[in-house]
């Protein structure tokens, strides 16, 4: 299928991470056109182009931008949520790592249009490369004008921190970033109130992802109609997927929204030689397995629900048929007990319980009675925890069991893994 690349169109570009190349490749010039414009323009082309959140949720990005109060008073905040935690899902490193100045061109951009005067990068702990890139950048946009006090004469101010979290997952979570960016423990606030208008340090914030910030010079300079020419209606745009796990060619492919896994497969040479797709993830380890039978349902927000999953982070993690489900179930359940902040009953003591069970079915000492229990447990825990880290630790095991119940029957009817001899596992580092 034919691919236009525009989140990824400078990798190739050699030493882009600098300013002088990423200059020379029309960076910056956004930022120029945008200080052309009064802010509230800024907001409604944003919403004009259709661009929603690419960092799970999908909420559109210019509505977000527009529920911030002004005339308020208070200062204003933007961060971006840098901490890429989720199993499966690696975007955003490579482009803070590749492509730092189009995040920073596009902070500045956003933050001029939410009236913000200090904006910040929370960036995964381990993700230490990607944070010296970036504070690199940083640095030289300051030397040259792009951020600091009237900023091109613009009369526009803005200073950018880039602040390394400590790899804790329930950070990604935004009210979880902010109470760790306020150095605070890292747990999910009660809501409402919501960030727009009780954020960092209590005060209005817009809370985006990398991919989202960095598709907005884009959407400057190419204008609404050329965003929304990619993608489908009601999900337009470019979106970079990154396949890993079982595949030939694993890596990101950035592609239109809405793009199927059959072409993705395509593009990167299939499944593994010999081998069949059994499974797979549209968003990262917390959406719902999707199986071959989906191989054609669009990879856009509205196809993924329709699906009877979720597009996530476009995370996906490939299985072919060595793949033992319920060994896959119980390493995502030892990861989300291992992450969960245990601020809330159901999150904190309901994936230990998870954990428990699995290991008796892995085991093969389980029975009938493990899996009924299993289903329970997460249907008590589904939508009664403060985030959505517990949602996302019961997704892999409903699934799981809803496409695969015979292989979980038959480890305890055949006192352990039937692909005891074969079988093998995408997420071995999960925990």
């Amino acid at each position: 299928m034919p691919v236009t690349p525009v989140l990824t169109r400078r990798w190739n570009t050699a030493n882009v991470h600098t300013l002088e190349a990423y200059e020379q490749a029309d960076g910056y010039q956004a930022l120029r056109q945008a200080f052309d414009l009064a802010p509230d323009d800024i907001i409604k082309i944003v919403k004009d182009s259709g661009l929603r959140g690419r960092g799970g949720a999908g909420f559109p990005t210019g509505m977000k931008w527009g529920f911030i109060p002004q005339g308020d008073g208070k200062p204003h905040y933007l961060v971006i949520n840098a901490d890429e935690g989720e199993p499966g899902t690696c975007k955003d490193a490579p482009l803070m790592m590749i492509d730092p100045h189009s995040l920073v061109e596009g902070i500045i951009i956003a933050s001029y249009a939410v009236r913000a005067t200090n904006a910040y990068v929370y960036v995964r702990g381990e993700l230490v490369h990607a944070a010296r890139r970036l504070r690199a950048a940083v640095a030289e946009a300051y030397a040259a004008g792009y951020l600091g006090t009237n900023i091109l004469d613009s009369g526009f101010d803005l200073d950018l921190v880039i602040h390394s979290g400590a790899g804790a997952y329930i950070c990604g979570e935004e009210t979880a970033l902010l109470d760790s960016l306020e150095g605070r423990r890292g747990q999910p606030r009660l809501r409402p109130p919501f960030p727009a208008t009780h954020g960092l340090y209590a005060s209005p914030t817009v809370v985006n992802n990398v991919e989202t910030i960095a598709s907005v010079p884009f959407i400057i300079s190419g204008g609404v109609e050329e965003f929304r020419s990619l993608g489908r209606e009601r999900s337009p745009g470019p979106k970079i997927f990154s396949l890993s796990g079982h595949v030939t060619r694993p890596g990101q492919y950035e592609v239109p929204m809405g793009t199927t896994l059959r072409e993705l497969l395509d593009m990167a040479g299939g499944v593994r030689e010999g081998r069949a797709l059994k499974a797979w993830t549209p968003g990262g380890s917390s959406t719902p397995m999707l199986t071959a039978e989906h191989l054609d349902a669009p990879l856009d927000f509205e196809g993924m629900v329709e699906a009877g999953s979720l597009l996530g982070t476009a995370a996906l993690m490939i299985m072919d048929d060595t793949t033992c489900m319920v060994r896959t179930a119980l390493r995502l359940a030892q990861f989300y007990a291992h992450e969960s902040c245990g601020k809330c009953t159901p999150c904190r003591e309901g994936t230990t319980w998870l954990v428990s069970i699995l290991k008796r079915l892995e085991n093969g000492v389980g029975d009938q009675q493990d899996i009924d229990t299993l289903l329970d447990a997460c249907d008590n825990i589904f939508g009664r925890a403060f985030c959505a880290l517990a949602d996302g630790a019961v997704s892999p095991i409903v699934s799981g069991i809803k496409f695969f119940k015979d292989e979980f029957v038959a480890h305890y009817t055949e006192g352990g893994c039937p692909f005891a001899d074969t079988r093998s596992t995408v997420l071995a580092g999960a925990h």
